[in-house]
């Protein structure tokens, strides 16, 4: 390895580990903070609470490390540029690709390592953290209950929904619904309902008692005969007091090792999700044919076939006429009564089979998501290394400040991305495979393209490949730019002699303007330079007022607009997840938003009209096309309409001092 591949490693694997240790820290806290419900009180051994964070390590890696080598690789390379590293670089002939080179090397060892990582340690501790969550909740039934939902609890035939839980263990129950289950396990046989309730426990008994107030019992009878099971008749019966007895010999017997649950999809590796897609597809097969059979029994079609003798009838085998054509009267409006009871039984069935072959898509969407994500991992941290390192390359900014933002916006839109193709890959509205590789591909154009930019040594952006262009459209004519930067250095004195004597000096016009802006910069008012000598046009001073109450209204407006826009987008991200509410409020002030910004720009264009108007010489106005479009795309308007009010009032200026 070269001194400089060396170097350049060196620093990368420093920043790497620190920025890693950091975030990982604060996505640990996150964690603590998420789960802190189910491991206090719960009397647990220190071990415990160290293994259940130990096992959580692991699947924070998908957001740790993706972060991190965007952070790392911008500010590594932002500092090189910062420092005139990559300059001192290139005047020996070294180009950024092949400073790159031996740490992508790295980067793509590290790619097949988190292939590896996904592959094996996470779904393990999937699987550990999974079945010790579910050890830890048979320890404290109350913790076991979460508010407003039904919640089985352990080991018990209680089925409990609670509106809201108090005291210092959760002991106190309000608006109590308990449901047990039948013989045949599918439905409630008894229902207790009660305003309050409690839990109450005695070490030396070993048995939990759930003690309930003012509330009402419901149990389901079974009559013998069939018509009066059909009027469903139960028994009620009101108490004011209801103990209920629950064993806890079982319960806090806990096996902190045990692992109940293995198959779940997030679970297994490659080779498991293999085998287990497989399994599902032929599930899913065997499901549909049940279906399909089931129909087509339910139609009676294969009844009433055998009875169509086709001989007597001559007819083809192959009948392209009315069908109901083939049988005489009796037996057509047989078939008509018996159809339309077949419809109705047909999408019964289809009503009962749909939510249960909705979960099995969602099921089967989540095995693909789970297979391609471990592959999809490993290439998104390459991708991101060409995204972050040219970029620190380009934008020269070393530090924390900077490149942190940058660094989290682009992770943001990479994990929002990903959230909003996999969450409508599982619902099927979205491809499975695609899902998982969305946000990757969406990044790969964009590493590419600042590669290159970096490698040819250009800026981010070149404007005028795309400001040139529509100026034309909008019949904006260029200004020849000349720098006047040397003229910051002048005395008030030259700048005065600038711009009486301009000429004499050989200067074209436009540096008079840019000496005036000097001079007010600097504290010389428009008043004072006219009582030095210079003519300006009263004018003047009305339209650089406007133009600036203009700048005012149009920064309220892009403020505006921004906000309206990224809450519209969040709409429809909350919206896809399946939260209405958040989804409600982001739509209402995005609609707020836009309402507002409606009002700023139609103030800005009054300014606008206003100063043109207020002009010594006609001048052309700004094309209505342009104040068209800006409406609905001011951040596409407001720069041209910008260029041409200050060329304009340039111009003014200028036309004032003749």
């Amino acid at each position: 390895m070269k001194i400089l591949d060396r170097y350049i490693l060196t620093t990368y694997l420093k920043t790497f580990f620190s920025v890693f240790i950091i975030l990982m820290l604060i996505f640990i806290l996150q964690t603590i903070w998420l789960y802190i419900k189910e491991l206090a009180g719960k009397d647990l051994d220190i071990g415990i609470v160290f293994k259940f964070i130990f096992y959580f390590l692991p699947k924070l890696i998908p957001l740790v490390l993706p972060l991190t080598i965007l952070l790392s690789s911008i500010m590594v390379f932002g500092s090189f540029a910062e420092n005139y590293e990559f300059a001192a670089m290139k005047s020996t002939g070294i180009s950024l690709q092949r400073a790159m080179k031996g740490l992508s090397v790295f980067i793509v060892g590290l790619g097949i390592v988190t292939f590896f990582f996904a592959n094996n340690v996470i779904p393990w501790a999937e699987i550990n953290s999974y079945n010790l969550r579910k050890n830890i909740a048979k320890l404290k039934p109350s913790m076991a209950i979460a508010e407003g939902q039904f919640n089985q609890i352990e080991s018990t035939p209680y089925n409990i929904k609670v509106e809201s839980k108090s005291g210092d263990n959760d002991q106190f129950l309000k608006n109590v619904t308990i449901h047990l289950k039948g013989s045949n396990r599918r439905t409630n046989a008894k229902t207790i309902k009660a305003k309050s309730g409690e839990f109450y426990f005695k070490e030396s008994s070993g048995v939990l008692q759930l003690i309930l107030y003012d509330g009402n019992y419901y149990e389901d009878l079974l009559p013998k005969e069939l018509k009066s099971r059909n009027k469903k008749p139960f028994a009620k019966s009101t108490f004011d007091k209801y103990i209920i007895n629950i064993d806890l010999s079982q319960m806090n017997d806990v096996d902190f090792n045990e692992k109940s649950y293995t198959d779940r999809y997030s679970m297994l590796n490659i080779s498991g999700l293999d085998k287990a897609l497989d399994s599902l597809i032929e599930y899913r097969q065997k499901e549909h044919e049940s279906i399909s059979k089931n129909l087509f029994q339910r139609s009676s079609i294969s009844k009433y076939s055998k009875k169509i003798d086709l001989e007597k009838t001559n007819i083809d085998s192959v009948y392209k006429g009315n069908i109901l054509d083939v049988f005489d009267t009796k037996k057509k409006s047989q078939l008509v009564d018996i159809s339309s009871k077949a419809i109705v039984s047909a999408k019964q069935v289809l009503i009962q089979k749909t939510p249960r072959l909705k979960n099995d898509r969602i099921n089967f969407n989540k095995h693909i998501i789970s297979f391609h994500e471990k592959f999809a991992l490993g290439f998104a941290c390459i991708i991101l290394f060409f995204v972050g390192a040219p970029l620190g390359a380009l934008i020269r900014k070393g530090g924390i400040g900077l490149p942190m933002v940058i660094a989290i916006l682009l992770f943001l839109t990479y994990h929002f991305i990903g959230i909003f193709a996999t969450n409508s890959a599982k619902n099927g509205e979205f491809n499975p495979v695609l899902a998982s590789w969305f946000s990757t591909l969406i990044m790969l154009p964009l590493g590419i393209y600042l590669t290159k930019r970096a490698t040819a040594d250009r800026g981010l952006f070149e404007v005028g490949n795309i400001i040139e262009p529509l100026k034309k459209v909008f019949n904006i004519k260029p200004k020849d730019s000349v720098d006047y930067k040397f003229l910051s250095a002048y005395s008030e004195e030259k700048l005065l002699n600038v711009i009486s004597n301009y000429k004499a000096l050989g200067h074209d016009e436009p540096i008079r303007y840019e000496a005036i802006k000097i001079l007010n910069k600097n504290g010389k008012s428009l008043a004072a330079l006219r009582d030095s000598g210079i003519t300006i046009a009263n004018s003047y001073d009305k339209s650089e007022k406007i133009i600036s109450k203009y700048i005012y209204y149009s920064t309220f407006a892009i403020v505006l607009y921004s906000i309206g826009a990224v809450l519209l987008v969040l709409f429809f991200v909350f919206k896809n997840n399946k939260l209405p509410s958040v989804a409600s409020v982001s739509l209402k002030v995005s609609l707020v938003s836009f309402f507002l910004y409606s009002l700023y720009y139609i103030k800005s264009l009054l300014k606008l009209f206003g100063f043109y108007k207020n002009l010594t010489k006609s001048v052309k106005q700004p094309s209505n096309v342009l104040l068209i479009i800006g409406l609905p795309l001011y951040f596409m308007a407001y720069p041209f309409l910008k260029v041409k009010i200050k060329e304009d009032l340039k111009q003014n200026c200028l036309d004032s001092l003749k």
